[in-house]
């Protein structure tokens, strides 16, 4: 398969909306409580891989998968909880809201920076073509 600017540009849009998703939904579990560590979110991470084809040096993005991380939850004591322990404690999610902040907008310029390779290729596609006439 011979991977076109088009294929490029369309698999890193689709990386980053993976990558934008598992933000938000980190941002959407952060501070949710759990009776037990095991029971607490997790934050969620994609995994990419690059790919590379042939000789020609092409390369692009796929996404192998999105994992948990191992990152434990936080334990605050929280007698009144309706979800406390025997001890009072409380067990939540290990998400960094300003970390995932950040990783959504770095996640929205880089869609931003794959669409504007998308919008260059065609005009300039385009424009091969109108002078071919």
């Amino acid at each position: 398969m011979t991977l076109g600017i088009f294929d490029i540009a369309g698999r890193a849009m689709s990386a980053q909306l993976v990558r934008l998703n598992s933000s938000a939904s980190n941002l959407a579990n952060a501070g949710a409580v759990s009776a037990t560590a095991e029971g607490a979110y997790r934050p969620l991470k994609p995994v990419f891989a690059a790919q590379y084809e042939g000789n020609t040096g092409r390369a692009t993005v796929s996404v192998l998968g999105v994992v948990q991380a191992n990152a434990a939850p936080q334990r605050r004591h929280e007698p009144g909880h309706p979800l406390a322990d025997a001890q009072g404690y409380v067990h939540v999610s290990a998400v960094d809201s300003n970390a995932e902040l950040v990783e959504m907008v770095e996640t929205a310029r880089q869609y931003r920076n794959a669409i504007e390779v998308l919008e260059t290729a065609k005009s300039l596609t385009l424009e091969t073509l109108r002078l071919g006439r």
